[in-house]
């Protein structure tokens, strides 16, 4: 069984999480810049087995695309490109920064520390991944 791998995919900055091999525990991977991601991954699945992308899917309160949409959309056919034998699912990833954010501030990370743009990324795709693991056990978040 391959892993799985959750995108928080940005204008600048895309966070990325993965499962281990079990898929049992979400973990942070990388923050890494946008126009490189994709790259990032290729090689990524290059040395691991990757079976299902988990990509997060920007909406407003209101369900319909946000502005953010735009910028994901085309990400998500290029990753589909790049791995047509993949499954791509997607996740409402609505307030995910802002959970990230909090769980840093409960954990216990200084205030220096959370001022790390790619440490939110980074725990953003892991709640994506997180949230889609707990809808495959029916398991609340």
């Amino acid at each position: 069984m391959g892993r799985i791998m959750a995108i928080d995919y940005g204008r600048v900055r895309t966070g990325l999480a993965v499962t281990d091999p079990e898929r049992i525990i979400a973990t942070a991977l990388a923050t890494v810049p946008t126009a490189g991601v994709l790259q990032y991954i290729m090689d990524y699945c290059a040395r691991e087995r990757v079976d299902l992308f988990v990509v997060g899917e920007a909406k407003h309160m209101d369900n319909t695309p946000s502005e953010s949409a735009a910028l994901i959309e085309p990400f998500v056919e290029r990753l589909r490109a790049a791995f047509p034998d993949r499954e791509v699912a997607r996740v409402d990833e609505r307030f995910t920064s802002k959970m990230a954010f909090q769980s840093m501030i409960d954990s216990g990370l200084r205030k220096k520390d959370r001022r790390d743009k790619g440490m939110i990324d980074r725990v953003a795709a892991t709640i994506i991944l997180q949230t889609y693991m707990n809808t495959l056990n029916n398991r609340p978040i």
